[in-house]
C-alpha cells in the first residue's frame, strides 16, 4: 500500500502546499477548486520528479527556520538601505563593485540557496558561478569596502548554510 501511495503522491507535503496555493490564487473555496488543486498538486510533482536531485545528505530543516528569519530581516533592512542610496547618493558618487565570494559549500542545493539569498537581498545580485563551483560572482550596488561585503556574505549566510547542509 505504501509503495502504491508513493507512486501516486510522490511528495505529499508539496501536494498539500500546491493545493493550498491553488486555493489562494483562486480566492474561492469550493469542492471543485479543492479537487482541481489536489489534482495539480499530484500532477506537478509527479511530472517533474525526474529532474529533482536526491535529497541532500545531512540536511537540518530546524536550522532553516533561523536562517529564513535572518534572510527576511536582511531583506527588510536592505530595502531601506537601497531606498536611502537611491534617494541620497548621486549617480556619479555610487561605488558599485564586483565581488568574488569563495565557496566552501559543495551541495548544489546549498549553493543555489546562497545565490538566491544574495539575489533576493536588494542591492546585491549573484551573477555567475565558477565552472568548478568554488566561487560566486556578486554585483553590489554601492560599497566602500568590497572585502567587508564578501566577509559578511560568508559569515552571515554561508556559515549558516554549512550548518544546515552538513
Amino acid at each position: 500500500m505504501t509503495r502504491a501511495f508513493n507512486w501516486l503522491i510522490p511528495h505529499p507535503l508539496l501536494t498539500l502546499i500546491l493545493t493550498i496555493v491553488w486555493m489562494l490564487l483562486q480566492n474561492e473555496i469550493s469542492a471543485g477548486m479543492i479537487v482541481f488543486g489536489f489534482i495539480l498538486g499530484i500532477l506537478i510533482p509527479w511530472g517533474t520528479s525526474v529532474w529533482w536531485p536526491d535529497t541532500p545528505q545531512g540536511f537540518r530543516p530546524t536550522k532553516m527556520i533561523s536562517y529564513a528569519l535572518i534572510v527576511m530581516w536582511d531583506i527588510i533592512v536592505a530595502n531601506i538601505e537601497v531606498a536611502w542610496i537611491v534617494l541620497s547618493v548621486p549617480t556619479s558618487k555610487l561605488k558599485p563593485a564586483w565581488i568574488v565570494v569563495p565557496l566552501r559549500l559543495r551541495e548544489p542545493e546549498a549553493i543555489t540557496m546562497l545565490a538566491g539569498t544574495i539575489t533576493l537581498t536588494p542591492g546585491t545580485v549573484s551573477s555567475d558561478l565558477s565552472d568548478e563551483g568554488h566561487s560566486l560572482l556578486v554585483h553590489v550596488l554601492h560599497t566602500d569596502d568590497p572585502d567587508a561585503v564578501r566577509d559578511e556574505i560568508i559569515t552571515r549566510y554561508e556559515d549558516r548554510l554549512l550548518e544546515i547542509f552538513t
